[in-house]
């Protein structure tokens, strides 16, 4: 059997990822669309005609040297993780080097860690533990095999120890939805998660689906909370940019929700669905009213369209590994450790040179890069 790399159109994309339930949005043409800076390309993989895998491509150019890309696969590609990798990822590197990549990055979509909201819990409240992977976890051999296979074949890891690096987040914390009903996910929940839900409906709050033109107001009220939880907003034009290339692809990809309270817009997020994962993608809460727990109402109503929808995993992304009562990224994963569910583990991401002394300059280039940010 000889497997075989090569471009493939948008909508031979489309339609191989549509017959996969785990897939990434990430992995989808229209991501590609999104991201304007970077240039994109499908590609398919091959085994005697018949097309058994799709990844997209996000290709970044080398500063001074824009002959030459980084390619970038995140949370990809689509393909068989669970045998010989050499097989899948050779033939995409010998495609790519050919048409001027100096390295190749990707993030296997494969676990290696998991740990249950109970683990977690525990290991907050245990002083002697500080980080999800000082306690036991439940091991994926596919995850392992992966690591080992993607170490003994050069490739060199990417992510940071805190999980969060300038790609995807190594841990994430998803919520299974599988045979469960709704009544199911309430009682996974904390006291705290059921007691704010409940709130929420009895104080009036109303969550609805919105439209392309309340973008808008949905980005005034994120714009306000990056400047009250200090981290850098993306500008109204991406979000506008997302909403059309998505909806575009499947009107059913990415909603906005917003909810109100008494007139008053209180919280908004952002919920996109690919296969059979749906994930919780951005979030904007306002300092007054806070409450009347519109975020967790939000949530909430997020939860119960995915599982309506057939979704197998309601994934609420990032958090960093750290289970440390005193560090600040802590409260990140208890808001979302109330939903039940369990903080996951996955490969990360690794990076494959193949033209070192262009992969040097270009690691060279980001590193004083990220020092002026500093």
């Amino acid at each position: 059997m000889s497997r075989t790399v090569g471009p493939i159109s948008a909508a031979e994309h489309l339609a191989f990822a549509q017959t996969q339930r785990p897939v990434s949005f990430l992995q989808t043409p229209a991501w590609g669309r999104v991201k304007t800076v970077w240039r994109s390309e499908s590609l398919g993989w091959y085994d005697d005609g018949q097309q058994v895998g799709a990844g997209l491509v996000l290709h970044r150019p080398v500063p001074r040297l824009e002959r030459y890309t980084l390619a970038y696969l995140p949370e990809g590609p689509a393909i068989d993780w669970t045998g010989e990798i050499d097989a899948w990822l050779d033939p995409l590197a010998a495609y790519l080097k050919a048409h001027g990549a100096f390295a190749i990055r990707l993030g296997p979509p494969v676990r290696t860690h998991a740990w249950t909201a109970g683990q977690v819990k525990e290991g907050i409240a245990d002083r002697g533990i500080e980080r999800l992977t000082d306690m036991a976890a439940q091991v994926d051999p596919v995850g392992a095999r992966v690591t080992n296979q993607l170490r003994d074949a050069g490739w060199l890891p990417q992510s940071p120890e805190d999980g969060f690096g300038a790609g995807q987040p190594q841990f994430k914390y998803e919520l299974p939805l599988a045979g469960k009903t709704e009544d199911d996910l309430l009682r996974g929940m904390n006291q705290l998660w059921r007691r704010n839900i409940k709130k929420a409906t009895k104080e009036g709050v109303e969550v609805t689906v919105g439209e392309a033109e309340d973008l808008k107001a949905f980005h005034d009220l994120y714009v306000h909370t990056a400047e009250r939880d200090r981290f850098t907003p993306r500008g109204l034009r991406y979000f506008e940019t997302m909403f059309a290339m998505m909806s575009a692809e499947d009107p059913d990809r990415i909603r906005l929700y917003l909810a109100h309270h008494h007139g008053d817009l209180v919280a908004a997020t952002i919920m996109v669905r690919a296969g059979a994962h749906a994930s919780y993608l951005y979030g904007a809460s306002s300092t007054a009213k806070r409450e009347v727990r519109g975020s967790n109402a939000c949530q909430w109503a997020m939860i119960r369209d995915a599982l309506a929808a057939g979704c197998e995993v309601y994934n609420l992304r990032g958090i960093t590994p750290t289970l440390d009562a005193d560090d600040p990224h802590v409260g990140l994963i208890q808001f979302k450790v109330g939903t039940g569910g369990e903080a996951v583990r996955y490969v990360g991401e690794w990076d494959l040179p193949l033209r070192p002394m262009v992969y040097r300059a270009f690691d060279l280039y980001m590193s004083r890069r990220e020092m002026k940010r500093r």
